[in-house]
């Protein structure tokens, strides 16, 4: 019984010994994947004066933490805290929460890690003058053994750090919240793909001047390693630069960036794109002041260089440009003709014309048209500065200048027309108007390609404009048909001729062969009449020579008949004078001497032809139509008889007598 009760007295002292030591938190065992942090209960030091940490020894938060193993205390002076090491998923940041350290200037919103941005040596962070509150320096992926009693770390998925009150989660949550909302635990990416830049407000650093609407850039040139701050994620060499808070003249493009959301926040706006075909003339909020590079003959507003404040002299040419639109205005101005449209319902592409509408006239004899126009219009793009300095913006220019001047011109122009002259003269109207606006745009340092008019139109409710174009229609229809009347009958003359071609080309074979056939008979009637005459020439020289053959012997044969005759005669006469007187009663008593030679004649004739052979009528005769008889021929007989029985024949016949008798003489003799 009484051993019993000695070993309950013992077990019961063994318990109360392991609960005193338990108690007395002189050991600790820290896991490899944990920090601890410690807290000093009580110190002969004291408790510390102020802040959190302390770092004279004194009771508090201990600047150190414990990582794994185990670890002995001086029983029940501290407590343990076991947290969870900090970790940063890749790609990630982290933001730091400083609970101690030196309070931030008037013009702080981060606290400064100028002279030291080391989250895990929390003594040398305090010696060092480091402040409370969040930090401008963020942690970037990866694990941190930090002392979450001194320094709370808010990632997106996570808050890191020991609350000391109930209130912290809370306020911690709140902070993460906005940090979230800014997009602040991704880095900033821009891709080439999306065409656009990044706006960056500094919430961190000294004001601007009050002349001032954007900071200027600094820090921009990497061998100022100082200064540089690479595009703002490094806050403490941005301020050092010079950097203010507010709106950025720089900007960010392609590229990642991690930057600290509560340092700066990002918006993200499309790049500055000029097509081909424009240009954009920079009007400039912020820069430099400069001199005026316009000229002296230009009067209405001055013109800079590139980068200072004011109307820039040069524009930016066709392309891509990270232009901070915070920082100026880029006016779009095409260097391509541009159509600028007087009617209502149409608007071009532009849209410079959107609200100009047709021109309302008066014509001379009392007509009220509108009309509508076009005009095409080109700026030079080495002038597009001077006109938007001269009128703000295109639209202005069309609206404030272009238009009425337009109107103006068309009115007067109206006035001294006819509404019929207005129509039929559009064309002339239309050059007049072109050369004379061309010279009126020049002073506005535009270029005037053409002007364009349209028909003019009746105002609503009012049919006169119809009623006269109708009526020209009509006369221009009655114009036509006369026109189309006279082609018609042109066209039938055509048709009648086509169709008697077409019937002479059905029979041209014909027609050909006759017409041959003419020429043939022609031919052979030409040959042989040529023939026929060449045979009747032929024939009659034939003829004339045998006449002129039969004519010759015929007269030899009568001349040697006569004198045979004369010489039988003198014969007779000599030898038969007894005779005579016989002869002599004979020729009485046959009518006369006459009669009886005749008879005498004749028939020694015959005697003389009977025995020469002679033909009496010879075989061919030619009449040569010199017969001065009537029904007598022309032979040589018929020469012959009628010479004898002339008054030379009767001579002949005494002549023959006295040869006779001489050659009876001869004779005889």
């Amino acid at each position: 019984m009484q051993n019993m009760i000695v070993l309950g007295a013992g077990a019961g002292l063994f318990v109360f010994v392991l609960a005193l030591f338990a108690a007395s938190r002189c050991v600790r065992y820290v896991g490899n994947n944990r920090v601890a942090i410690v807290e000093k209960l009580w110190s002969g030091a004291g408790s510390i004066n102020d802040g959190l940490i302390a770092l004279r020894e004194e009771a508090g938060f201990q600047p150190e933490v414990l990582r794994g193993g185990y670890h002995f205390f001086f029983p029940f002076q501290y407590r343990v805290h076991s947290q969870s090491l900090v970790t940063i998923p890749q790609g990630q940041i982290g933001y730091v929460f400083a609970r101690d350290g030196a309070p931030l200037a008037p013009t702080q919103t981060l606290a400064s890690n100028a002279a030291t941005a080391d989250f895990l040596d929390v003594r040398a962070f305090l010696s060092k003058d480091g402040q409370k509150g969040p930090q401008r320096t963020i942690l970037r992926e990866g694990t941190y053994a930090i002392n979450t009693a001194q320094f709370v770390i808010i990632t997106r998925d996570q808050i890191y750090g020991l609350m000391l009150n109930v209130n912290d989660g809370e306020l911690f949550g709140q902070m993460q919240t906005v940090i979230a909302g800014r997009g602040g635990f991704e880095a900033v990416v821009i891709k080439d793909s999306s065409d656009q830049i990044g706006i960056v407000t500094v919430h961190d650093g000294p004001a601007l001047n009050a002349d001032h609407i954007i900071a200027p850039e600094v820090g921009t040139q990497q061998s100022e390693a100082a200064h540089f701050h690479n595009s703002f994620q490094d806050p403490e060499k941005f301020i050092a630069a010079g950097g203010r808070r507010g709106r950025q003249l720089q900007v960010l493009v392609e590229g990642s960036y991690y930057i600290n959301r509560l340092f700066a926040t990002v918006e993200m706006v499309a790049k500055t794109v000029i097509e081909v075909g424009h240009v954009g003339v920079v009007i400039s909020y912020t820069g430099n002041d400069t001199g005026d590079t316009s000229g002296e003959d230009y009067r209405h507003g001055e013109l800079v260089a590139r980068g200072s404040r004011g109307v820039w002299s040069e524009p930016l040419l066709p392309g891509k440009y990270a232009f901070n639109t915070y920082a100026g205005k880029i006016l779009i101005v095409p260097t391509t003709n541009f159509i600028l449209k007087w009617e209502e319902d149409t608007v071009g592409q532009h849209k410079f014309d959107e609200n100009l509408s047709e021109v309302s006239l008066i014509t001379r004899d009392a007509f009220e048209p509108t009309l509508p126009l076009s005009v095409v219009v080109h700026i030079d793009y080495r002038k597009a500065p001077l006109v938007v300095q001269r009128f703000g913006d295109i639209k202005k220019l069309v609206e404030q200048t272009l238009d009425p001047m337009v109107s103006a011109y068309f009115k007067n122009i109206a006035q001294k027309k006819t509404l019929i002259e207005l129509l039929q003269e559009r064309s002339d109207i239309q050059q007049q108007a072109g050369e004379e606006m061309r010279t009126k745009f020049g002073a506005y340092n535009l270029e005037l390609q053409e002007v364009l008019i349209g028909t003019p139109r009746a105002g609503r409710g009012n049919d006169q404009i119809e009623k006269v174009l109708q009526q020209l229609r009509e006369r221009q229809v009655a114009e036509e048909r006369v026109a189309t009347y006279e082609k018609q009958r042109i066209a039938a003359e055509s048709e009648k001729a086509l169709r008697e071609a077409e019937a002479k080309a059905n029979q041209q074979t014909a027609i050909t062969q006759s017409e041959l056939s003419i020429i043939v008979k022609e031919n052979e009637g030409k040959a042989a009449l040529r023939q026929a005459t060449q045979q009747a020439e032929q024939t009659r020289m034939q003829a004339k020579a045998e006449s002129d053959r039969v004519r010759l012997i015929g007269e030899g044969e009568a001349a040697k008949m006569i004198a045979l005759a004369a010489a039988d005669a003198e014969r007779i006469t000599k030898t038969g004078l007894a005779t005579a007187e016989t002869i002599a009663r004979q020729a009485e008593a046959s009518g006369g001497a006459h009669n009886q030679l005749t008879r005498q004649i004749v028939e020694r004739l015959a005697e003389a032809l009977e025995k020469s052979g002679v033909d009496i009528v010879p075989r061919i005769q030619i009449n040569t139509g010199q017969d001065h008889g009537e029904g007598t021929g022309g032979g040589p007989l018929a020469a012959l008889i009628g010479m004898l029985l002339s008054q030379k024949g009767q001579d002949l016949l005494s002549a023959g007598e006295a040869d006779r008798s001489v050659l009876v003489t001869q004779k005889e003799g």
